[in-house]
């Protein structure tokens, strides 16, 4: 039998403004659960529905961390340094090696977390298929520490591995969770304010507020979560009072909403056109220069994201406010040609609406350049795995440059590099290579990334990607709704302060 743990309510009073205060709030979200009885349901709107059954090892991972289920060794504040959350606090062992002070927690479940636990589940991470993106090019190794602690080695020097820990997809589950072969079980085994009960296919979810998390009480007494790929019917579901907070509001759809529900917040989102570097039109450089140059970046910015959305300078986005001042020219670019009539696929998803639209009007643009040009748009489930198998000449796409890691080298890595588990462009480049290899070595914020900075003018110089627009994303929020986590890296949405 587990013994009962003394509850310890003040540390966690004192702890959960790490997690929950990081971000802009829609209202005040100091009082305590003690002032607000039980509390009420919160009712969601979610764009992306479920693709892995909820596996944190893939696309799912933020829709657990985004309702509060989930989390991992460290989070990211708001200046995307890494920050306590399973564990208190971390020091560097030695090149390879770092050590990770657990705070005392309950898995879901009502087992504990400790050392064995955490190794096990971040064991169980190294070995998915596909690997996390956060693990993309690194080799991992955790174990328990003879102190209690958890040891973390890489093969190889890694200065950012505390940020790499708080990525969603490498969220801290209960040994329960893996109890079948070949599946990971998020239902009841994770850590976060609310434990996930009930799934209903890819449709919506059921949460309940778990009382013993290490954070505080949540105020919420669960989460009744849809998922809604159709943006129109996200903001109808607001507007109707049907849901109290409904993400990614179409831009098309926010001057529907009273300005009290609307919420824009600067991201490190980006949409982008990535081309086919392996097969196909664009495998030949000279014609990807010809479909870069026909982009007119500022009518998309200022058309079909009405305002909402800068126009598109390179991988880094205005959000990130280093970048402007570091950005190089690309290096090495191709000369044009003619595309005289070349045929090419244009693919896209329509869980953002904005991108169908985008799409079209870079099919005119490209059209217009002299490509002849088909459009392809699916539910973003039915486009990934066609996308990264290099079925298409090319994809519109958006992407949050910092959600996997909050490290700007680690996209690099993950969505450029030949070995990269993101690769939408199929870029697979030594010079890029070389340039995130060295990268990834630095220790050095400012010179970490004056590199990825470097690296990106090698990836804009090839034309594997063309950034289209930097999003700001618009939340809907209840006027009655009071807590929503504004995360500019978009992997929160509800915390233990989030109520109504």
């Amino acid at each position: 039998m587990r013994t009962p743990r003394r509850r310890r309510p003040l540390v966690g009073l004192l702890l959960a403004p790490l997690l929950t205060g990081c971000f802009a709030s829609g209202g005040d979200d100091t009082g305590s659960s003690s002032d607000k009885g039980s509390g009420s349901r919160l009712r969601v709107a979610l764009a992306f529905p479920p693709t892995e059954n909820l596996s944190p090892y893939g696309a799912d991972a933020t829709l657990l961390s985004r309702l509060g289920v989930t989390e991992g060794l460290t989070a990211l504040d708001a200046n995307g340094s890494a920050a306590p959350a399973l564990a208190e606090s971390w020091t560097r062992k030695d090149d390879r090696t770092w050590l990770f002070t657990l705070r005392e927690a309950s898995f879901q479940d009502g087992t504990d977390v400790t050392a064995d636990t955490v190794a096990a589940a971040l064991t169980r991470a190294t070995r998915a298929e596909p690997e996390p993106a956060a693990l993309s090019g690194v080799t991992l190794t955790a174990k328990a520490a003879d102190d209690g602690r958890i040891s973390v080695t890489t093969a190889e020097p890694d200065p950012v591995l505390p940020l790499r820990m708080s990525s969603p997809g490498l969220a801290v589950l209960a040994p329960k969770a893996f109890a079948k072969k070949g599946a990971v079980d998020p239902v009841g085994t994770a850590t976060g304010p609310f434990e996930l009960t009930k799934t209903t296919g890819s449709t919506a979810a059921t949460l309940d507020r778990f009382d013993d998390y290490w954070g505080g009480r949540a105020q919420a007494a669960g989460i009744d979560a849809r998922f809604i790929a159709d943006g129109t019917a996200r903001a109808n579901a607001l507007r109707t009072g049907e849901v109290d907070i409904a993400e990614a509001i179409p831009v098309a759809q926010a001057a529907s909403l009273d300005k009290a529900t609307r919420r824009e917040t600067a991201t490190a989102r980006t949409t982008f056109l990535h081309l086919n570097t392996r097969t196909g039109a664009f495998k030949d450089a000279k014609l990807r220069a010809a479909a870069r140059a026909a982009v007119d970046t500022s009518a998309l910015a200022d058309g079909v994201y009405e305002g909402h959305a800068d126009a598109g300078k390179g991988i880094y986005g205005p959000a990130l406010t280093w970048a402007e001042g570091k950005r190089v020219q690309p290096v090495g670019r191709a000369s044009e040609t003619a595309p005289d009539g070349t045929s090419v696929t244009l693919a896209t998803y329509d869980n953002r609406p904005e991108l169908p639209e985008a799409a079209q009007v870079l099919k005119q643009q490209l059209e217009k350049a002299g490509f002849k040009v088909t459009l392809e748009v699916r539910e973003y489930s039915r486009l990934e795995s066609d996308a990264l198998a290099g079925k298409f000449d090319a994809v519109v796409a958006a992407r949050n440059t910092m959600l996997d890691t909050g490290d700007p080298v680690s996209v690099l890595a993950s969505d450029y590099t030949c070995d990269g588990g993101n690769n939408l462009s199929l870029l697979c480049d030594k010079k890029v290579d070389t340039a995130v290899a060295k990268a990834e070595g630095i220790e050095d914020t400012a010179e970490r990334q004056d590199a990825a900075m470097a690296a990106e003018a090698l990836i804009l110089g090839a034309d594997a990607v063309v950034p289209l627009v930097h999003q700001r994303i618009i939340t809907g929020v209840d006027a009655d709704v009071q807590g929503v986590l504004l995360d500019p890296y978009e992997r929160t949405l509800v915390g233990t302060g989030t109520r109504r």
